[in-house]
């Protein structure tokens, strides 16, 4: 993951809760791969086909809430999304997008001043740039960065420690 990046945006409201990123009937999958064609099943069932590596979600407050649901998050790294840009997260969701390896950004101002197929551009610790406009966004500490970089904190820990992912 580089710290500059581009996306295509698909965007979503306010409060979109575990249930709506991946509903509970399909959490007992076996794999991931099976999970992630059920992600937003229940708001847009065509929008996990729809999603390419690199593209962006970009939504409301509030992402994230309901239960804590580890493969929501895991759901969504699967599909190889370069980031979720939201006014606010869910505490807990935020705890697991990183552990699984997902960058989340708030940005209050972008998800009111974008539409979907929007290109964005991101500049870690710098800000967004939509449509001709700069939208600033809180640092990252560089700690934090390499835990996403490497997918998740289990492979950061595996990483540091020298062990076989």
């Amino acid at each position: 993951m580089e710290k500059v990046f581009e996306g295509k945006v698909w965007k979503l409201g306010d409060d979109i809760d575990t249930d709506i990123i991946i509903p509970t009937q399909w959490v007992t999958l076996d794999t991931m791969e099976e999970l992630k064609t059920h992600i937003f099943e229940p708001l847009r069932p065509e929008l996990a086909a729809s999603i390419r590596p690199g593209d962006i979600i970009v939504a409301g407050n509030n992402f994230g809430c309901g239960s804590s649901r580890e493969q929501a998050p895991e759901g969504l790294s699967a599909l190889k999304i370069s980031c979720i840009i939201a006014k606010s997260f869910a505490r807990i969701f935020f705890r697991n997008a990183i552990n699984n390896g997902l960058l989340l950004i708030e940005c209050p101002n972008l998800p009111d001043h974008c539409e979907e197929g929007d290109t964005v551009r991101v500049e870690i610790n710098h800000c967004i740039y939509c449509n001709g406009k700069e939208y600033a966004i809180p640092s990252m500490p560089d700690n934090l960065f390499e835990i996403i970089k490497d997918g998740g904190l289990v492979k950061h820990m595996q990483k540091l420690n020298h062990l076989k992912q």
